[in-house]
């Protein structure tokens, strides 16, 4: 499998965990989601959002990439985060919505991508305002692993709330191997 066929493939993968995560926080009370529970980012809506500025910082950084991805365009309506812990939504339903646009993105964004690209270095700064130069396919890599390591969180923290997640295994969405 091409470099890129997996990131299309872990932009799958990124949607279909976001919707099942977003299912099972939306069985807590809006009390239990923004409790404190010790976490990095202490509560579910909190590591929730952190995933999305995440995404959001990463994503604004590849839109900077001499190819302009069309399906990246539209990040410049949506507001950039200025702190890692920002709340963008509070509210469990408005964040659905920008999530999920948020994914749709995603997927079509790499679809786009072109196998070239992904050894292109890509200039960017930083939150600590550091610069920096790494390879492109690199990058895309970290922000897929960062939404995995975080959506473990999440889902830690849901369990701790009493909620059951269920499979997170990435085989369930691999295609079946024929005449083997």
């Amino acid at each position: 499998m091409s470099e890129k066929a997996q990131f299309v493939l872990l932009a799958q993968y990124n949607a279909l965990m976001n919707r099942r995560l977003l299912a099972a926080a939306g069985r807590l009370s809006d009390a239990s989601l923004g409790a404190d529970r010790g976490a990095f980012f202490k509560s579910v809506i909190g590591t929730l959002n952190h995933i999305m500025v995440g995404d959001l910082l990463w994503l604004n950084r590849f839109a900077t990439h001499p190819n302009a991805y069309p399906a990246l365009a539209p990040l410049a309506e949506i507001a950039k985060p200025t702190q890692l812990d920002e709340i963008l939504h509070a509210d469990l339903d408005a964040f659905e919505q920008s999530r999920y646009a948020l994914d749709d993105l995603i997927i079509r964004w790499c679809d786009q991508l072109q196998a070239r690209d992904l050894d292109d270095p890509l200039r960017y700064t930083n939150y600590k305002g550091e610069s920096h130069v790494k390879r492109l396919g690199d990058l895309i890599l970290h922000m897929f692993l960062h939404q995995v390591h975080h959506r473990g969180q999440a889902t830690t923290l849901l369990s701790q709330a009493g909620v059951d997640f269920g499979d997170t295994d990435l085989p369930e969405i691999l295609p079946e191997l024929e005449n083997v």
